[in-house]
């Protein structure tokens, strides 16, 4: 095990890690279900689905299968002038639970570089229409990316601070609720020459600290939009594939977005692979004689074909009915876990939509770098459990194919905590 982590810290420069004062990265040799498992042999409840990406559950058989016969098949090919069956199959499977306004699907590699994409298309849009409107809107807290149109609709933070002279003029509004929809909807019409769009993450802020809002506040917002002529971005990447209990969290709402976009769970974890899609008008936008209006984005792996075949054999799975069973089964079981402790007098608030759980400890502060992250941290890898703590909001955000002898320990643990940290 130590040759493995001193080649590694010989050589690796870690995500979000301060590698000076790091513990050493744990090495993983395997996964299985929920479970990965560490060169010595420990079994670890992955309850965090690995960045929220693994939907299914690691290493799942019929995805592998997939992978491995588009593997001996077509491993890759240019697609500027070319196409392929998975692109194909993927593009229609997408399109037929998304959204019925969602028309075309545009492929990238990641969900930073989808959000990209459909900034570029709606600043884009506007051009194309001799109409120059650069100015976007999006919420305070938010989370898009780490490319710097990501970041720039991304709340400010210590993440973007030594970039922010660089990054592009962005209206920062609150969350909508009953008692400020009013006034966010005076800004939209004040500044509506100038918004070439509105982006949102929608029902639960992740990285923010899964902030949640409603639904029904949400749907108002983007009405107004629609009727002061200002493009609207989903961005799906993590409430995507089931996460807020439905398909997507645009399920929820009746007015639908004009764009959206998608990564984390579309390949059930297993690629790398980001998809934008938008409506009809916006692609009609960019097809002209003139070829200064042609989308000039593009990536070397646009939509690999063994990451389509990756989505598309988790599409299949995720439209099994025992899949939607499970997604029922674990936002239930949270709800009422939620219930037990949502009074506890550490906790100054549990929040939960569908299959993500989180509960916010009562600290001073509320930083991502509060100190009681890595308290917790440390406590549940301990207990055989990962929970990646955002600061001093602790989350649940498990595969669906989660027993629930797992999430009824998880659970405990989490009352352990509560009692003795």
């Amino acid at each position: 095990m130590n040759d493995l982590v001193n080649r590694d810290l010989d050589t690796i420069w870690h995500p979000y890690t301060q590698m000076k004062t790091a513990a050493k990265p744990i090495p993983i040799i395997k996964g299985e279900g929920v479970y990965l498992f560490t060169e010595d042999g420990k079994k670890l409840i992955d309850a965090v689905s690995s960045w929220w990406v693994n939907i299914h559950g690691h290493s799942h058989p019929y995805i592998a299968d997939k992978v491995f016969e588009q593997l001996k098949q077509l491993e890759h090919v240019i697609f500027a002038g070319f196409t392929h069956p998975q692109a194909v199959q993927l593009a229609e499977n997408l399109l037929s639970i998304i959204p019925k306004n969602q028309a075309k699907i545009f492929y990238s590699d990641n969900g930073s570089t989808a959000v990209e994409v459909a900034i570029k298309m709606c600043l884009q849009y506007w051009s194309n229409k001799g109409t120059q409107r650069q100015k976007i809107l999006a919420f305070k807290n938010a989370y898009h990316g780490d490319t710097f149109g990501a970041m720039a609709v991304s709340g400010r933070s210590a993440f973007t601070a030594p970039f922010d002279a660089l990054l592009f003029d962005v209206e920062f509004i609150d969350l909508p609720n009953k008692e400020n929809l009013s006034t966010l909807k005076s800004k939209i019409s004040q500044l509506k020459s100038e918004l070439a769009c509105f982006i949102f993450e929608p029902l639960v802020q992740g990285a923010g600290g899964m902030l949640m809002y409603a639904a029904a506040d949400l749907d108002e917002l983007i009405l107004h939009c629609k009727q002061e002529n200002v493009l609207t971005i989903a961005d799906e990447v993590m409430t995507g594939f089931g996460r807020t209990g439905k398909i997507f969290a645009s399920d929820y709402l009746e007015n639908k977005a004009d764009l959206m976009c998608f990564s984390k769970g579309l390949t059930g974890g297993t690629m790398p692979l980001g998809i934008t899609s938008c409506k009809q008008e916006i692609y009609d936008a960019f097809l002209s004689d003139d070829k200064l209006k042609t989308l000039f984005h593009g990536h070397s792996f646009t939509a690999n074909p063994v990451a389509c075949a990756a989505a598309n054999a988790s599409f299949d799975l995720l439209m099994q009915a025992e899949t939607q069973q499970n997604i029922q089964r674990v936002e239930t079981k949270h709800h009422q876990f939620k219930q037990q402790i949502e009074k506890h007098p550490k906790l100054k608030e549990v929040r939960q939509c569908g299959t993500i759980l989180a509960l916010e400890w009562n600290t001073e502060g509320t930083s991502y770098f509060n100190n009681i992250r890595d308290i917790l941290y440390q406590f549940f890898l301990e207990k055989g459990i990962i929970l990646r703590p955002l600061g001093n909001i602790l989350y649940i955000m498990p595969p669906y194919c989660i027993s629930n002898t797992d999430l009824d320990y998880i659970y405990e643990q989490i009352k352990i905590a509560l009692e003795d940290i």
